[in-house]
């Protein structure tokens, strides 16, 4: 079985380990020219731990995780208005077994242990009948596979060409977020900070030894329309409409003028009557992205994968054919997707539950 998957973030290595390890040939394509340097902390949670583990990643994570030591939530002269040294917004409890690790060290740690991708590549066309699918790629090269996965995040090119039968696509969540990282000049130690204004707010916490910051920072918009491609004028967007919060914003926001790594898009779910179209399919973001507000889109990605990869795996043996696969991937997702989504949505503004968190971080059997 040739499989071609679009993506060389969470899900997409994630899915080509599995897939490679039942056997399958998989070619994974991703258009930045290597792993992306940056992003925001992630949570590996619940069931996505067991997927770690089966990896036999979970000691190398566990060595890697983020250690704050707590938070403070400060007003925009700086005043401290509240502060815990059990708990903080990007992850939850810091007594909780679940993981947080930086973005950039958890897709390198895939991109490892998954094997090839190829950078500087995308696909630009599709065309599939009954025996395969036709892929045209940027780099003025072709190929025929059995199967394509799309793995390519909130902004699925793969979703775009394949699934123009489903429309409102995109459940737009009122907010757009720009995570960079910026130098440690605020001189905090293993610490996170908080500020919220009327309509932006930012969250900035430590890494690497604290010798950076990772910078988020947001406002609250209904859609906009703007050029995916120009960074400037992101940026722009972003400086304009936070600077009035204060405290330390202005001078973080000079700094994203200059970072490498600069991120922004918008708070926003996928919301898909199926997630597979003949012989093409979807996995993560690019499926099911539950937002960051949810904490679980990376293990949303991992156990997707994971299950994807086992049911291609089964059907593959068993000679059942992809449809057969796809279908008892959805019919064993769905329900996991649909109450970590509810997540984003169950507290506008504030977090979920913890017992909320709970139960939808467990709500998948392996």
């Amino acid at each position: 079985m040739r499989v071609l998957i679009s993506g060389g973030g969470i899900a997409g290595p994630n899915l080509a380990y599995w897939l490679r390890k039942g056997g399958a040939d998989v070619t994974v394509v991703e258009r930045a020219p290597a792993p992306r340097a940056g992003g925001q902390a992630v949570d590996v949670r619940g069931v996505a731990l067991d997927v770690i583990e089966r990896m036999g990643l979970i000691d190398e994570l566990r060595r890697q995780r983020t250690r704050m030591r707590g938070s403070s939530m400060i007003g925009p002269d700086g005043t401290e208005l509240s502060r815990s040294t059990e708990y903080v917004p990007s992850s939850g409890r810091l007594d909780s077994e679940d993981i947080e690790i930086l973005r950039d060290d958890l897709v390198t740690l895939l991109s490892e242990k998954s094997g090839q991708i190829v950078h500087s590549n995308a696909i630009v066309a599709m065309r599939q009948d009954e025996t395969g699918v036709d892929v045209a790629f940027r780099n003025n090269t072709e190929g025929r596979y059995d199967l394509v996965i799309g793995a390519d995040g909130l902004n699925s090119k793969v979703r775009r060409l394949a699934f123009t039968e489903q429309s409102d696509q995109i459940l737009h969540l009122g907010a757009y977020v720009a995570v960079y990282t910026a130098a440690n000049t605020l001189g905090l130690d293993e610490w996170q900070v908080w500020l919220q204004g009327e309509n932006a707010g930012a969250g900035i916490y430590t890494a690497r030894n604290n010798r950076e910051l990772r910078v988020n920072i947001g406002f609250m918009s209904g859609p906009l329309e703007y050029d995916r491609n120009d960074l400037d004028a992101q940026r722009r967007m972003v400086q304009e409409r936070t600077a009035g919060l204060g405290w330390e914003i202005p001078r973080l926001l000079e700094a994203m003028w200059t970072a490498p790594d600069f991120y922004f898009d918008a708070m926003a779910q996928v919301r898909l009557d199926s997630w597979s179209t003949g012989r093409v399919a979807l996995v993560g973001d690019a499926g099911y992205c539950a937002s960051p507000l949810s904490g679980q889109g990376t293990s949303l990605a991992l156990v997707g994968g994971y299950v994807l990869a086992e049911e291609l795996t089964r059907a593959g043996e068993a000679g059942a054919g992809h449809r057969a696969a796809f279908a008892a991937y959805e019919e064993r997702m769905r329900p996991f997707v649909v109450a970590n989504q509810a997540l984003a949505t169950e507290n506008p503004g504030g977090p979920a539950s913890e017992e909320s968190i709970e139960k939808a971080k467990h709500a998948i059997t392996l």
